[in-house]
């Protein structure tokens, strides 16, 4: 069987130069074949594929030791590029080294960095979740319209986490106070709707939610026995009603 190698790298130029390096021959006399162009996946954390060449028969190539190659490959690694190995080393992490708070956070900064510029991020850490409080830059563009925007980048930022964790990890994100602030307006204004819906019997409809101000809502009123809370709809925006129970109605009824 005619000798060949395969070698990776961010790109087909990077390839060919780990291939040149590897085999310690100038780049014009390297034959080889592209396997795959490779892709930069999502702001190159998720996704990403590695550029693949394969290296033809040469003389140089017939005096090349496999062990050499295998040697330059493992000490290449921290460059950030590599050359071909059985098990590809992920460009986000490894089993052996994963830790969510270290991921989590260059996954969000690199996100933050293609928006605004100039922000720090901080970690706060409970039994149940991550909290990212990035402050600085432009706090406006990173929340969006209703937060929209915010909610695009925790769920990214999770979803990345999550993908790399055997366990389900909840993960936060906070631009400024906002979600601190969020949550204190809604607990206002579903304390002021939830005393309207005793004193008219009727429901009162919240409208369009995500599941975090949702939740909020859920948590503000669960001790309030004279009153129940409902999500109405499908998909991950839904409305939310504040109903009064019946046996509360029937009483006034029968004041």
């Amino acid at each position: 069987m005619s000798p060949s190698l395969e070698f990776e790298g961010k790109d087909i130029e990077q390839a060919v130069k780990n291939a040149c390096d590897a085999l310690n021959i100038p780049k014009e006399k390297l034959k080889h074949d592209v396997i795959s162009y490779g892709s930069t996946g999502i702001f190159g954390l998720v996704g990403a594929k590695q550029a693949k060449i394969r290296v033809k028969e040469t003389d140089s190539l017939r005096e090349i030791k496999p062990e050499t190659v295998c040697k330059k490959q493992t000490n290449s690694i921290g460059d950030g590029d590599k050359l071909l190995t059985k098990t590809p080393v992920s460009t986000v992490t490894t089993p052996d080294d994963f830790k969510p708070v270290d991921l989590g956070r260059d996954v969000l900064q690199h996100i933050v960095d293609c928006i605004t510029t100039d922000t720090t991020t901080s970690v706060e850490r409970d039994e149940d979740r991550i909290l990212f409080r990035v402050k600085g830059g432009n706090p406006a563009l990173l929340i969006g319209k209703h937060g929209q925007t915010l909610e695009a980048i925790q769920y990214m930022v999770e979803k990345i986490v999550n993908k790399n964790s055997e366990q389900r990890i909840r993960i936060q994100v906070d631009v400024d106070g906002y979600l601190d602030n969020r949550q204190t307006s809604l607990q206002k204004l579903v304390g002021r709707l939830a005393k309207k819906s005793k004193q008219t019997g009727k429901p009162v409809t919240i409208g369009q939610m995500n599941a975090y101000d949702r939740r909020i809502v859920h948590l503000a009123l669960k001790d309030d026995s004279e009153i129940r809370t409902k999500s109405i709809g499908n998909g991950y925006i839904k409305k939310l009603m504040i109903f009064p129970r019946k046996n509360f109605i029937k009483k006034k009824v029968f004041d």
